[in-house]
Parts: structure tokens; C-alpha cells; sequence
């Protein structure tokens, strides 16, 4: 059977840690071509999973042999080396936030479209097995009517994850674009639209930059939401979470309180109104702390939305709306007001 043929650009972490080595897990797939602009990284990656190494990803896009990209720069490259890649014939997964933009968003959907290929964004959050199990709760009626919710995610910052250090594009907002709203705020962006599925229809932001030298990003940001059947939260992204990360996500229902990743034991708590507890053990969530990831699913996903020729979880549609969030946060923090989306 042929596999499909896939190409990396950017060999930073997210790759080395994630898409590399889970592409390579993965039996339908033969990693063909890796990029990167620091050729030493190119050529480490090439050498260890047998690939060609590239500096120009428009090189590597224009390769006849290769079906897939994976997208994994710095923000301010996700639109162009996926828009590149689409019109070269090219599926694409991208990183999270898709853009820095509405129009760079538009136009990766329209390249997409135009090419008739699979766009996926990488939000992995949707794959953990707690948060699907409290979607299909939800879903069925579980906790009866949703009246409000508090998800985080926050950590100690990205220059122990990135390859970079300290000195990384993460803290560079003309690479960048954005901080811990756009490194980690939009994956809970993400997920309450998943986990309640609903749209975000109202933001109001606080937004700081505090806790990093050498940083023109953000790295706290508190923001309240309010959905389209109006229920009502709260998100926060921080990289100032010194001690330890917190990945967790608590819905206020009529018949009781989920608790999701919050416990050390049970990934998913529900606190009944009648006073029942359900513990349901179904594997911590993978974090950077926890050694990284050995499957995120997205790899996976985004391989069988190929091959089975089916629109992916989060597709370059669902990828925008999420980042609408961010945005309209943006837009409120610095308008001073509340945001329609």
C-alpha cells in the first residue's frame, strides 16, 4: 500500500516533540521532507527520520512527491506556508492560532476550498478523552441546563518548552502576534465551543504583560464569555504559573458541577446536586510537564480525514471561530468594551 507522504516546516519543538514523532508512529505515513531556516535543525530532523532537508519551505511545498504539510513556524507564518502549501496541491495541518488574522484565516479557507484538500487546525485539546466524555454528557443531558463555566491554562511560560528558550518568537510580537491568549488562551477557546457545543457570541478582556522580561506579548489574560443560549464563563491564559501547570475546565449545571482535569486521580469529577459523586479514571491529560505527548490524536485524525476523504474535527472554519474569540478579546481589551462576535 502507498503511504502518504508528508513534509514538516518548522523543526522547533511542536514538531520534534509532536508531529514528528507521531506522523512516525503512524503506519500509513513515510515522512519525506523537513524545513526549517536554521539548517542544522533541518538537517538533524532529516537525518533522523531518513527525509530531505530543506531551508525554503517554498521548496519543499513545490515537491511532486509529497502529499501533506505540516505547519509547525512561528504565528506570523501559519497563513502563508499553509496558503503555499494548499495551492501546491498540498493537504495541511496547521498550528494553533491558525492566523494572525480574520482575512489571513479567510484566505487559508478559500486556498483550501480552491484546492479541494484536507485544511485541519491542531487544536488537541478536542482529543483528550475528558473533555469528549463531557461533551457527550452535555450533549445528552447530564447536567441538565449549563448555566456557567471557568476553564484555564496556564504554565510557567514557553522558554522551557521552546527550543529557543528564552530568547523564542513566542515573546516576539512581530512573529508571535500574540501571547499566552494565542499560545494556550485559544485552545479553551476551542474547547468550551466544543464541550457545550456552542458559539461565543460576547468578549471582555483583561490582558497584561507582567510577568516576562524581554517580552512585548502578553502573558495573563482573564476573559469573560458569554455564549449564544447565554450561558457564561470565564477563560485565563498565563504563563505565569509558576509552580505548576493547570489545564482545567469546571461547568456549572442544574443538576450538578463537572470538574475536568482537576483532580490528580480523575480526569473527570461530576458532583451531583443529589449528592452522588462519579469518578471517571480516564488517563491525565498529556502535558509539556508530563514528559510531552506521546499521542496527541491530532496526527491520527488528520491522516484518516485524508485517506478516508472526510472533513476534519477542526477544519479551517472551526479554526476561525476560535480565533474570533481571541481576537474580539484583543478587541475589548485594548477598546475598553465589551465585543459582539
Amino acid at each position: 500500500m502507498t503511504k502518504l507522504k508528508v513534509g514538516v516546516v518548522g523543526c522547533g519543538s511542536i514538531a520534534t516533540h509532536r508531529h514528528l514523532p507521531e506522523y512516525f508512529q503512524n503506519k500509513e505515513v513515510e515522512i519525506v521532507a523537513v524545513c526549517d531556516v536554521v539548517e542544522e535543525r533541518a538537517t538533524a530532523a532529516a537525518q533522523k527520520y531518513n527525509a530531505t532537508a530543506y531551508t525554503d519551505y517554498q521548496q519543499l511545498v513545490q515537491q511532486t512527491d509529497i502529499d501533506a504539510v505540516s505547519v509547525c513556524t512561528p504565528n506570523y507564518l501559519h497563513a502563508p506556508v499553509s496558503i503555499a502549501a494548499l495551492e501546491a496541491g498540498k493537504h495541511v495541518l496547521c498550528e494553533k492560532p491558525m492566523a494572525t488574522s480574520r482575512e489571513e484565516a479567510d484566505n487559508m479557507i478559500l486556498a483550501a476550498e480552491k484546492a479541494g484538500k484536507v485544511l485541519m487546525i491542531g487544536h488537541n485539546q478536542r482529543f483528550v478523552a475528558s473533555h469528549q466524555r463531557a461533551r457527550q454528557l452535555i450533549e445528552q443531558g447530564d447536567l441538565g441546563k449549563i448555566y456557567s463555566f471557568r476553564t484555564a491554562f496556564g504554565h510557567g511560560g514557553p522558554e522551557g518548552w521552546s527550543v529557543d528558550g528564552a530568547s523564542s518568537w513566542f515573546f516576539k510580537k512581530d512573529e508571535a502576534f500574540i501571547g499566552a491568549l494565542g499560545d494556550l488562551g485559544v485552545h479553551k477557546a476551542d474547547l468550551i465551543r466544543y464541550i457545550l457545543g456552542e458559539e461565543v457570541t460576547e468578549v471582555s478582556a483583561f490582558i497584561e504583560s507582567n510577568a516576562k522580561q524581554n517580552s512585548n506579548v502578553d502573558d495573563n489574560a482573564v476573559c469573560l464569555l458569554r455564549t449564544e443560549s447565554g450561558i457564561i464563563g470565564t477563560l485565563a491564559a498565563s504563563w505565569a504559573y509558576v509552580s505548576a501547570e493547570d489545564n482545567s475546565t469546571i461547568i456549572y449545571g442544574e443538576k450538578g458541577i463537572m470538574r475536568l482535569e482537576d483532580d490528580p486521580v480523575y480526569s473527570l469529577v461530576v458532583q451531583y446536586k443529589d449528592g452522588s459523586t462519579v469518578n471517571y479514571e480516564l488517563g491525565q491529560i498529556q502535558s509539556n510537564e508530563s514528559g510531552g505527548q506521546t499521542n496527541t490524536g491530532v496526527i491520527n485524525h488528520f491522516v484518516e480525514s485524508i485517506l478516508d476523504n472526510k472533513k476534519p474535527l477542526i477544519d479551517g472554519d472551526q479554526g476561525k471561530q476560535s480565533l474570533e474569540v481571541i481576537l474580539a478579546a484583543l478587541e475589548s481589551h485594548e477598546q475598553k468594551k465589551n465585543v459582539q462576535i
